[in-house]
């Protein structure tokens, strides 16, 4: 069983590291275009704190055998903070305002868990303290697809649900539950249980909506709901200089990845 656990943990930590790697396309049109044009950056502090929270529980010092839950989330906050802070070099006035506040918040918490862990929990009540912390925002993490899912259901059209990175996400997950399951950690299996069951649900609807790819009868998409889906094509230049010429005069930038 503990080859078992250790292989499902190395497995887990490929898919999970193709996962925080795939905002990278994002970010190269962001950097691209010196703008974070209609991407929201909420994700991305939010996703620095599962991260934080999960690598401080998989530390033998709080949960035993659980390094590889360290190192996987440990990766991913390095590959989050950097996100973070490019989005934040690009971002618009209020934009970047409302993401140094997201992410103040994220480093006050992980420093608030930190400090009671370590000076006022011990043993088992420190297990537990930190793992409830960690399994709440993973399953925070794990529910971010639902707006893509409400799309696809909308337009019947899996055009702005890469099937690769669905199947990530259930592979993801399905490793770190059976890793969870093997461990007898509830708090590493319950939250990849259900990120596990997010992407089965996710390729279900590929699977469903496979063949409209595009279709002319689908309903059509609005150019922000293509910038949710980070697939929209980067305006012309024209274009551009008209949207951030209205962004400015209406105030606001709003949109989600």
């Amino acid at each position: 069983m503990d080859i078992a656990h250790f292989l499902f943990g190395i497995f887990g930590n490929a898919s999970g590291l193709f996962l925080f790697l795939a905002p990278t396309i994002t970010f190269k049109r962001v950097i691209a275009n010196k703008s974070t044009q209609k991407f929201s950056g909420v994700p991305y502090p939010m996703t620095l704190l599962n991260c934080l929270l999960s690598a401080w529980y998989g530390l033998p010092f709080v949960s035993p055998h659980n390094i590889l839950v360290t190192i996987i989330n440990g990766t991913g906050a390095v590959i989050e903070i950097i996100y973070v802070f490019i989005f934040i070099l690009f971002a618009p006035k209020k934009e970047k305002a409302k993401i140094l506040g997201l992410f103040t918040f994220v480093v006050a918490v992980f420093s608030a868990v930190v400090f009671v862990s370590l000076f006022a929990l011990h043993g088992n009540s420190r297990k537990l303290f930190c793992g409830f912390a960690a399994a709440i925002f993973s399953i925070i993490m794990y529910g971010s697809p639902l707006s893509i899912m409400r799309l696809v259901i909308r337009t019947k059209s899996v055009e702005f649900m890469p099937f690769f990175l669905s199947l990530f996400v259930f592979l993801c997950g399905t490793s770190w539950f059976i890793f969870g399951l093997l461990g007898h950690d509830p708090f590493v299996a319950v939250p990849n249980g259900v990120g596990s069951a997010f992407g089965a649900m996710q390729l279900i609807l590929y699977f469903i909506y496979r063949d409209n790819k595009g279709d002319k009868k689908k309903p059509t998409t609005t150019q922000e709901e293509n910038m949710e889906m980070g697939t929209a094509k980067p305006p012309s230049s024209s274009e551009a200089m008209q949207s951030n010429a209205n962004a400015n005069a209406n105030g606001t930038q709003e949109g989600h990845v």
